[in-house]
């Protein structure tokens, strides 16, 4: 498939020195990556927050095993009330660490066509800008599980469920 690419190209400009000639520009890589800055700072303000997100995880996730190396009928009743509520913040978590890791991914994705784009006749600011969007909202997603998180920590495990 690459030979044909290259085959085709033949006639005008070999495939790879078009690829070289259109990416050699200075000005023009300088800009993408200024374009990428505000993007590459969302990303790693995301991981920031998961770091965050993945302390308070493990330390669920310890205190679950410890609560779960007790028989289930040698359990205080404070014991199970707090293993119910560890559950559930540790689902909340979960969401949190899913939704901000798609963020992630999609972030990297707009890096990426930002450079692409550059060098492309092919118009992909709508994508660019749908992805954007969508970035946006799997974080803000992201940081609703983690509100939800820490409100339950704060309110502690002696609330019923509700």
């Amino acid at each position: 498939m690459l030979l044909d690419l290259l085959s085709a190209a033949a006639d005008k400009t070999p495939f790879a020195l078009e690829i070289i000639q259109r990416t050699a520009s200075t000005p023009q890589v300088q800009q993408v990556v200024q374009l990428s800055l505000a993007p590459a700072f969302l990303l790693s303000g995301i991981g920031a927050i998961m770091n965050v997100i993945m302390s308070r995880m493990i330390w669920i996730a310890q205190r679950v095993e410890k609560i779960d190396e007790k028989m289930e009928d040698q359990r205080t009743p404070k014991q199970v009330r707090e293993h119910r509520w560890l559950l559930r913040r540790r689902k909340l978590a979960q969401g949190a660490i899913f939704f901000s890791t798609a963020a992630a991914v999609i972030i990297s994705i707009v890096i990426g066509l930002l450079f692409i784009s550059a060098y492309i006749t092919a118009q992909i600011g709508t994508v660019i800008a749908g992805l954007w969007v969508l970035t946006m909202v799997l974080l803000v997603t992201g940081l609703g599980f983690f509100l939800m998180e820490t409100r339950l920590a704060a309110i502690g495990s002696q609330v019923p469920e509700g």
